[in-house]
């Protein structure tokens, strides 16, 4: 009957063919997609951060134009109530950014530095910015040239009169020539758009004071009528919002109103108040400015200046063609390394496939110094492995087979004697056969035991034991055998020598030393059991270990069997009977019976001299 295997849903059946969404070429392919795809888009990246550089650059340089244009513009309208005569102003621009300006009022052109004959101009959807001194464009125009978004060059009803610029700029260089004589002290006095000097020094405030640098911030009566005007404001802005007035100061700041102890409303959080005041403001300068304007910049062809890069079709398709020649060349690459890759891997998968079909010699050739090279020779070894595994069971099964035979073929033997009548059934037959019966069960259980250890399935019941007590109980146990072959057995063991170990185990495993030892001695020879306690590294500091000696002085093993002599049905005398020479599972019982127990076991031996045979069990693992 053929073997049957079972298979679970979704269970792969050896050598069938790898589905296409798994095999190993198509998933190469794939990463090397997404590793193109990864590649193209870092190099559209770092090109577009490259380009953006220069653009950068462009748009910096265009920026700064459009911002001394705007900067002018929102001048003029800060010192004129109209547009009226500006088209000078935005001619010369024009001329300085080589760009073409124009300023509209809602649907009215103001002024036009390049007017198309017979073509009126037809503004964008977005102005280039919005002229209006009242709100300027924080990203045109510096900090420093407004004042809560309202232009500083925005003057209005706060313009000192003649009298008073006269005045203030007498006292302002008698201040400066004061300062002066301070050494290491500069100081000049700069007129602003109102005509108020404003003191510039680096003197400090005291040397400042004490040349009257504080006549200088004092309030004009033509301010302080434009505070008033604007103070009016705010508190009816206030009002409105049922809380007390204030008092505006020139420097934009305020305090609260003399009139606020005698109402009932509530001060003005600072937040309301800034905002009265910033409306106010806004209020008080709206008709001393120019109306809200728009501009409009573009290049020299009448083209809106754009930040941003344009790219027609033919060059969106260039782009486009060139990612695919990149992504083909790329997958091209792969997909030929990919072949190569998976060359061998197919070559291995055909091994394995024969050498799961029964072929234990199927190789494959090892090419090169990759992974691949190195997985075909670990499967060469993984094959030679499986070969001598095969030829040692084959041997086995013959060696077995061998051993049985022998005591059966006798048992049948005198079984048929008995019945054909040529010997009678007297008590030497049923001897006879009681001790082939015996050697066949001692066999049996050779195998059983040494089957089980090799499987890791021995089970050991564990006790303190004195290693003296071991070997005398095993020394007396083959005492008769020794004697009636001449041979002495003698036991010298170290009383201090204790292990933890299963008792019927270790007695097993000396005992077939002794017999071993016994069998392989001449008449007239000794055989010593000894224990003793040595470190584990010969000497130097470790843990301590059982060392359990069984010396002969018997025929030796010859140097080139001494490594076999561990395994499995093998005798140094191939030409010896079973019945002398034993089972040929002794020592490999032994082996594997000391490995259980955690130790180490190994031979000596001189041809001719005897035999030494060495147990080593560490002390500390047996008594944990």
């Amino acid at each position: 009957m053929g073997r049957e295997t079972a298979a679970g849903p979704g269970a792969e059946v050896p050598g069938a063919a790898v589905p296409a969404w798994r095999s190993l070429l198509l998933r190469l392919l794939a990463l090397a997609v997404a590793v193109s795809v990864c590649s193209i888009t870092a190099t559209a990246w770092v090109v577009v951060r490259s380009t953006a550089v220069a653009i950068r650059q462009e748009q910096g340089q265009a920026l700064s134009e459009d911002a001394r244009t705007y900067d002018a513009l929102v001048g003029y309208a800060a010192d004129h109530r109209s547009w009226d005569g500006v088209t000078a102003t935005v001619a010369a621009l024009s001329r300085s950014t080589g760009h073409r300006i124009v300023l509209r009022d809602g649907e009215r052109t103001l002024a036009d530095s390049a007017p198309l004959p017979s073509t009126p101009f037809v503004p964008p959807r977005d102005p280039t910015a919005v002229i209006d001194p009242l709100a300027v464009d924080p990203q045109l125009l510096p900090a420093g040239a407004r004042e809560g978004g309202v232009d500083a060059r925005v003057v209005g009803p706060y313009r000192l009169s003649a009298a008073e610029r006269s005045r203030l700029r007498t006292t302002a260089q008698q201040v400066v020539e004061c300062l002066r004589e301070h050494p290491q002290v500069t100081a000049r006095a700069v007129v602003g758009a109102g005509g108020r000097p404003v003191l510039e020094t680096s003197a400090a405030a005291a040397a400042a004071n004490r040349c009257g640098a504080a006549v200088l911030n004092a309030t004009m009566p033509s301010e302080q009528r434009a505070l008033d005007a604007l103070g009016a404001l705010v508190t009816d802005c206030l009002a409105r919002r049922g809380f007390a007035g204030v008092t505006v100061l020139l420097d934009g700041s305020w305090k609260p109103a003399g009139a606020v102890s005698r109402t009932s409303a509530a001060p003005a959080p600072d937040k309301d108040v800034r905002d009265c005041v910033a409306g106010s403001r806004v209020e008080q300068l709206r008709p001393y400015v120019a109306p809200v304007a728009q501009l409009y910049v573009s290049g020299p062809a009448d083209r809106t200046a754009s930040t941003f890069l344009d790219l027609s079709a033919s060059n969106k398709l260039r782009i486009a063609w060139g990612a695919a020649l990149v992504l083909l060349v790329t997958v091209t690459v792969t997909a030929l390394a990919g072949v190569r890759l998976v060359r061998p891997l197919r070559r291995l998968t055909a091994a394995a496939q024969r050498m799961e079909a029964g072929d234990v010699s199927a190789r494959v050739e090892v090419t090169g110094r990759d992974e691949i090279a190195r997985l075909s020779a670990a499967f060469n070894s993984m094959s030679r492995r499986r070969e001598q595994l095969e030829t040692a069971r084959k041997a086995m099964v013959s060696d077995v087979a061998h051993e049985l035979r022998t005591p059966l073929s006798n048992i049948r033997g005198w079984l048929e004697a008995v019945e054909d009548g040529i010997v009678s059934a007297d008590e030497k037959v049923v001897a006879s056969v009681l001790e082939e019966a015996l050697l066949l069960q001692h066999l049996v259980d050779d195998l059983r035991d040494l089957s089980a250890a090799e499987a890791g399935e021995l089970r050991l019941t564990k006790a303190p034991l004195t290693v003296a007590d071991v070997l005398s109980q095993a020394a007396e146990a083959h005492r008769p055998d020794a004697r009636a072959s001449g041979v002495r057995v003698l036991v010298a063991a170290d009383p201090r020598c204790t292990v933890v170990a299963d008792p019927v185990r270790l007695r097993q495993a000396v005992g077939n030393l002794v017999s071993n030892a016994v069998r392989h001695t001449a008449e007239g020879g000794t055989v010593r059991l000894s224990a003793a306690v040595e470190q584990a590294d010969s000497g130097l500091a470790g843990p301590e270990r059982v060392r359990i000696e069984v010396c002969d002085t018997g025929s030796g093993i010859a140097p080139e069997d001494l490594p076999h002599v561990f395994d499995r049905f093998w005798r140094a005398e191939k030409s010896r009977s079973r019945r002398s020479g034993g089972s040929g599972l002794g020592l490999a019982i032994v082996r594997q019976l000391v490995e259980a127990h955690g130790g180490t076991v190994e031979a000596h031996s001189t041809v001719g001299v005897g035999s030494t045979f060495v147990l080593r069990f560490p002390r500390e693992s047996a008594a944990s």
